[in-house]
């Protein structure tokens, strides 16, 4: 990890677009100054609360619908080790491990804030296993978004105390085969492990990371097929927005008028009224769909700062006065909803995608484009078959974009009466970002090959670089082959941003 940047772990704030950097090893997460010193009142607070015997949710009761019974001192310490194994109970396949290291910087960031009681030696564990890139192996089933995602995060916890299964270097092994030592866990540092709400941030951060690309890559889409069809300058004029000023509207509208700048396909028709008096939706409406994509996305960004600079454990210690209160940060409702909203949002870029890619391949509106982009229609059929890939994909966006944050289901003998369902609404998410940006690719593959039949007409400069940049990876299409490669490395190139430069460049 030579020549990456530190990023500062002492409880005070962080960016989603630092815990993306983090995640995808561009920059390192490193303790702070005066930690130690920042932590050490909240754990005087929970020692002297299994001191005196009193009655402390988390620390000398149980947890749940157990908070009535009352845990001695001499089992407070067995109850932590209790609790991570119990609720290491999560199914299915694991996370990414972009994901998991996005989870152990958030997690080490809410216990160093000085409000959970731990000692300062578990945020330096859960460092050290990001620094040296020791994952936990946590199932991607098992939480409902309150009480913290608690069976995944009791997945991470596990390695902290010597147990559970790891991935280095690529493989998975037993916690026991590293070098790893295993800490022992004092009061209440099993259940600030397990508190929170990081996993539903995590997956918010690179999530939106993931969905400004395609909103990009859809503006590009966009600007490629109005110079494919031939479509109109017009709805993109800058005076156009100012007068509906949404701020992604106005983004988007610019970054499209700019990508078709200095057309010669466009200037060949452009005061032909009989050519395009009006083009459809999908093109001409493109800045009010994306813009209100992109507007979504910078809501769900405001809701991600103010809850990775927030306090989410519980029970919260307060030094200050030495209470010990329980209470419900720990509740994902925020989270839920906008990562429902963002899973909608980004399913409708698809969706106008696959609208406009149907436009280029009929040749009933293609104007003059040969059917299906075929170079031989009939004998061969082009990219038929790739629009019905889009209706597929986008069709299953549709039914992923049911909220999950509208539903609940009790838990803990109905004492967690009212749950949030956030993390499965970061996991429908994560998979509309993957069908979407394959939809896109389409498009913007189709969209190449059609530039290319309106030779020898040049497209706009911005839209000419990406083609070109298609060109480098896919060649041009004369005559049927096997798609599948090409529309995954179209998606690949979204994906790690290639597209956005070869645009911005």
């Amino acid at each position: 990890m030579t020549g990456v940047t530190d990023i500062i772990v002492d409880g005070g704030p962080l960016t989603p677009a630092q815990v993306v950097a983090v995640a995808k090893r561009r920059a390192r997460a490193i303790t702070g100054p005066g930690l130690a010193e920042r932590m050490e009142p909240a754990r005087a607070v929970v020692d002297a609360a299994v001191d005196s015997g009193e009655v402390v949710y988390g620390i000398t009761t149980g947890f749940g619908a157990l908070a009535s019974t009352h845990i001695g001192r001499e089992e407070s310490e067995a109850l932590q080790y209790n609790l991570i194994r119990s609720h290491a109970s999560g199914v299915g396949d694991p996370v990414p491990d972009e994901l998991v290291r996005a989870i152990l910087l958030l997690r080490a960031r809410t216990l160093a804030q000085g409000h959970s009681g731990v000692r300062p030696v578990i945020v330096e564990r859960l460092l050290e296993m990001l620094d040296r890139d020791i994952l936990p192996v946590i199932p991607s089933q098992g939480s409902v978004g309150a009480s913290g995602d608690l069976a995944p995060f009791a997945h991470m916890a596990l390695p902290v105390i010597g147990e559970g299964k790891v991935r280095v270097d690529g493989k998975v092994v037993p916690t026991s085969e590293t070098d790893l030592e295993p800490i022992e866990l004092q009061a209440k540092e099993g259940l600030s492990l397990l508190n929170g709400t990081e996993g539903m941030s995590a997956m918010g951060a690179l999530g939106l990371d993931e969905a400004r690309r395609l909103l990009i890559a859809c503006d590009v889409a966009c600007a490629m097929t109005i110079e494919a069809m031939m479509g109109s300058a017009r709805p993109f004029r800058a005076d156009i927005h100012h007068l509906r000023p949404h701020p992604g509207q106005i983004a988007s509208a610019r970054r499209i008028a700019a990508l078709i700048e200095g057309s010669e396909i466009g200037a060949s028709h452009q005061d032909d009224f009989d050519h395009a008096v009006q083009d459809a939706y999908s093109l001409r409406c493109a800045p009010q769909v994306h813009g209100a994509v992109a507007d979504t996305l910078d809501h769900m960004e405001s809701v991600l700062s103010r809850e990775m600079g927030s306090v989410v454990d519980n029970p919260i210690v307060f030094p200050e006065t030495g209470e010990v209160v329980s209470a419900g940060n720990f509740h994902g409702q925020a989270l839920a909803f906008v990562l429902d909203f963002a899973t909608i949002a980004v399913s409708e870029l698809g969706s106008i995608s696959e609208r406009r890619t149907d436009r280029l391949l009929d040749p009933a509106r293609s104007r003059g484009l040969p059917a299906f982009l075929a170079p031989d229609p009939g004998v061969q059929s082009g990219y038929m078959i790739t629009q019905y890939v889009q209706a597929a994909l986008v069709a299953e966006n549709k039914v992923l974009c049911h909220p999950a944050s509208v539903d609940t289901i009790p838990t803990s003998g109905n004492q967690e009466d009212h749950v949030s369902m956030g993390w499965g609404a970061g996991k429908k998410l994560a998979q509309v970002l993957d069908n979407a940006r394959r939809v896109i690719a389409i498009e913007i593959l189709c969209a190449t090959q059609g530039i290319e039949y309106r030779r020898p007409l040049s497209p706009g400069t911005g839209a000419g670089a990406v083609a070109d940049l298609i060109r480098e990876h896919v060649p041009t299409l004369d005559e049927d082959r096997a798609l599948s490669e090409e529309i995954e490395t179209v998606a690949a190139l979204i994906g790690d941003g290639s597209v956005a430069s070869a645009a911005a460049s």
